[in-house]
């Protein structure tokens, strides 16, 4: 997959910082905003976001543009409703089994052979079907999961951190946890101080709250040194 950040809010520590301040200082708003500096504005976040106060970090938000993901890990994406979606047209980009391989089949020859007999079949029905006359909308009631899309969406800091801490975490499918960690290397080179604690639950709780739900490869120490160190 390719994971790009390609807008974001200018300045967004400085933006959030100075709306926080903006609820307690007596006098004009557009002051706090002009005098606000960055060495003041990450401290500031950093106090208010660390007693859980994030209301002020939805002031900032980041638009990506992701291709060559699976339908699979769309539909875990959209999940996340406080965001906005631009998604492939599957009715206008005719691709018929272009899909997300997982490296397990990849390194299977006999299961990739399998896979891409399957592609070459899927492919050549669709075909036949187009010839007959059946438009290509129903023909792609025939696409794996797998076929590739690209996606265009916006979530604000809060759903942010929110989306990290759930998707980041070792239980999260394999694909949308890779999207995860690519976006976090994306947001903390623009905003490094809102998204420094940022990672799967367990790093901003210090345990893992999945109980027996929890992988046995996840070792929380571990995870906190991946995160906080990336």
């Amino acid at each position: 997959m390719k994971v790009k950040l390609v807008a974001y809010t200018p300045n967004p520590e400085l933006v959030c910082a100075a709306a926080a301040m903006a609820s307690t200082t007596p006098g004009s708003i557009y002051k706090v905003f002009e005098e606000m500096n960055l060495e003041r504005a990450q401290k500031l976040i950093r106090n208010v976001v660390g007693r859980g106060h994030v209301s002020v970090i939805e002031h900032a938000s980041f638009t990506f543009a992701v291709e060559d993901v699976s339908r699979v890990t769309e539909i875990h994406l959209i999940r996340h409703r406080i965001a906005s979606y631009t998604i492939k047209s599957g009715r206008y980009n005719k691709t018929h089994c272009d899909i997300v391989i997982p490296s397990t089949i990849e390194k299977n020859e006999k299961a990739l052979k399998k896979v891409n007999e399957f592609i070459g079949y899927n492919t050549k029905l669709v075909q036949e079907l187009l010839e007959l006359g059946i438009p290509f909308e129903d023909t792609r009631f025939l696409s794996p999961q797998g076929i590739k899309t690209n996606i265009v969406f916006t979530m604000n800091a809060r759903e942010l951190l929110h989306f990290f801490g759930l998707r980041c975490c070792m239980r999260s499918q394999w694909e949308i946890r890779e999207l995860a960690d690519a976006m976090l290397a994306e947001v903390r080179k623009v905003a490094p101080v809102i998204f420094e604690n940022a990672g799967p639950n367990c790093v901003q709780l210090g345990y893992c709250p999945e109980g027996k739900m929890k992988p046995p490869e996840c070792d929380v120490a571990s995870m906190k040194e991946k995160y906080r160190r990336a």
